[in-house]
């Protein structure tokens, strides 16, 4: 495979670029997807907090 990736690089011009822009997006893909669930999670617990402010004042 390794071969491949270089007789690859070494016909195509521009190969390198592509290579770059595909790793560029794999990491902003990764980022978006543990920025996303980072998020999530901090939304979940905030409405848990509330459910629960809520229920006790309602209890009361």
């Amino acid at each position: 495979m390794l071969d491949f990736l270089k007789r690859r690089l070494k016909n195509e011009k521009g190969a390198m670029d592509k290579i770059l822009v595909t790793l560029l997006l794999v990491i902003v893909g990764v980022g978006a997807v543990v920025g996303l669930s980072t998020w999530m999670n901090t939304e979940v617990t905030d409405m848990k907090t509330a459910a629960e402010t809520k229920i006790d004042t309602a209890k009361q």
